[in-house]
């Protein structure tokens, strides 16, 4: 690692978490191309999640702070007897439904066997040197922006999202937290757009809704780091966490602008091109040619 891969690593990481065309794709491509794959490549991708995460910290801090107050409100009219269902306020109705889509997640925990879960299993698609994965993965995801785009149809507002909404995003996100290529963002919004949930207001759901997801990865991958006896590199972790912080927010302001201008099939386009480009660059590497 050098101080320049780290900081070519950080903007990709801060430009593709947020705009729809998946981070873990295109770090694995990075990696693979920059001779930065193996051992150590994992905890570092997941660092670079951190430096985003605090993006959507210091883009989104008015909403996260709502949303906390509305927890400890609801726990208190729960233990009072006060909570009422069909009473509860926008705030409080996307906190539920922030639940509701986080339980999917937990699926990944299941056991597949040699006591590993089945998160173990598919993590390592981002660490090896085939990237065959990624490309078919890129070409989901063109599929589900491209798809979202075109059932589009808005019929509910963010205090009319139902539970099986829910379900469906988290199910999406799931997908995406499993494999390389396949975008969090770009899943969950496309999805919510398919259900016929306001795009602007997917936008900020999908960014909020990954902060349980990606403080898990982290508190997982700290474990893993202090167990192993592989030095890291703290100075280019640094670098790269903060690098992808400022690149994520700007690119969090450009998402926004770019989903009002209705712009948001463009990235399906992208993943399409690069998918097919992976995919065939991929066989090229399995024939030996390149």
């Amino acid at each position: 690692m050098t101080v320049l891969k780290a900081i070519i690593l950080g903007i990709v990481q801060g430009i593709t978490e947020f705009l729809p065309i998946s981070s873990s794709g295109h770090l694995s491509l990075a990696q693979h191309f920059l001779h930065t794959s193996g051992e150590g490549s994992l905890f570092f991708s997941v660092m670079l999640h951190m430096g985003t995460l605090l993006a959507v910290f210091l883009v989104y801090y008015k909403t996260i702070w709502k949303l906390v107050v509305a927890l400890f409100s609801m726990l208190r009219d729960i233990f009072t007897g006060k909570f009422k269902w069909k009473q509860m306020d926008a705030t409080q109705h996307m906190l539920v439904m922030f639940v509701i889509s986080c339980v999917p997640l937990l699926l990944l925990l299941l056991p597949v066997g040699g006591g590993r879960s089945l998160m173990d299993a598919v993590g390592g698609l981002a660490e090896d040197s085939d990237i065959m994965v990624e490309g078919f993965c890129f070409l989901f995801t063109a599929f589900l922006l491209l798809f979202g785009t075109w059932r589009y149809n808005h019929r509910k507002t963010h205090d009319q999202v139902e539970g099986r909404d829910a379900v469906a995003v988290g199910l999406a996100q799931m997908l995406a937290a499993s494999l390389p290529g396949v975008s969090r963002s770009g899943s969950t919004i496309a999805t919510g757009m398919m259900c016929g949930v306001n795009r602007d207001y997917m936008v900020q759901y999908s960014f909020i809704l990954g902060i349980p997801a990606i403080l898990a990865a982290n508190l997982m991958e700290f474990k893993d780091a202090i167990a192993s006896p592989e030095p890291i590199e703290w100075i280019y972790v640094i670098i790269g966490v903060v690098v992808a912080a400022g690149v994520g927010v700007a690119a969090i302001k450009a998402l926004e602008w770019l989903v009002k201008k209705d712009k948001f099939k463009f990235f399906g386009y992208y993943c399409l091109v690069l998918g097919t480009a992976v995919v065939i660059f991929s066989a090229l590497e399995y024939a030996g040619i390149v």
